[in-house]
């Protein structure tokens, strides 16, 4: 069994065993666990992970560390989706930013990995929750040009008209300037969110 593996059925075991219980951010988190927990995290120890995430009362997931760093935040750098999964399916919040001022959707738009992004969203993400510089989701993705998240977000309801606090573009001002990748704007002004119609005219009966 190669290690990926390995470590998708331990924390599939995990959360097999008893239901999970959600846990909130709040006081009483032991700092030691917490480094502890980003250290197993960074580390793929899924057993101790999984270990100190048990514990009764334990916010271990919802930590950020000395160096700013948070659990959560650390998997999807790394776009390791098991670990997303526990992480959440363990509490964790899909909308606490690190030190870098970073939230969850945002760095899962930045590299493009869809699937994290449709379990941050199913988890309570704010699709249109902002970094430090005030950039969304889908402004970031439009940035990073990747035309695959752009839709997912817009599915998702993402606001192509929110500006961020640094220049004041929107995800559509980004758009239009990349002259060189039209299909990003198309997408903006084609895609509706899903369960919503475009509207075509008036109905003639």
């Amino acid at each position: 069994m190669t290690l990926k593996r390995s470590l998708a059925a331990i924390i599939a075991l995990s959360l097999a065993a008893s239901p999970a219980p959600i846990f909130a951010q709040g006081l009483g988190l032991n700092a030691s666990d917490g480094e502890a927990f980003l250290k197993a995290i960074k580390d793929d120890d899924a057993n101790k992970a999984v270990e100190l995430a048990g514990q009764p009362g334990a916010r271990v997931v919802n930590y950020r560390g000395y160096s700013g760093e948070t659990p959560l935040n650390i998997v999807l750098r790394k776009r390791e989706l098991d670990w997303v999964g526990f992480l959440l399916t363990r509490g964790a919040d899909p909308n606490i930013a690190d030190g870098k001022g970073d939230i969850p959707l945002t760095i899962a738009a930045e590299i493009g990995f869809e699937e994290a992004a449709a379990q941050l969203i199913r988890r309570g993400a704010r699709i249109d929750g902002v970094n430090r510089r005030g950039e969304t989701a889908l402004a970031v993705a439009v940035q990073q040009r990747q035309p695959r998240m752009v839709e997912q977000l817009l599915k998702a309801g993402a606001n192509p008209d929110k500006g961020d606090h640094v220049t004041g573009y929107t995800p559509r001002d980004y758009a239009k300037r990349d002259t060189r990748n039209p299909q990003l704007l198309k997408l903006i002004e084609t895609i509706k969110p899903a369960g919503k119609k475009a509207v075509t005219g008036p109905k003639i009966n």
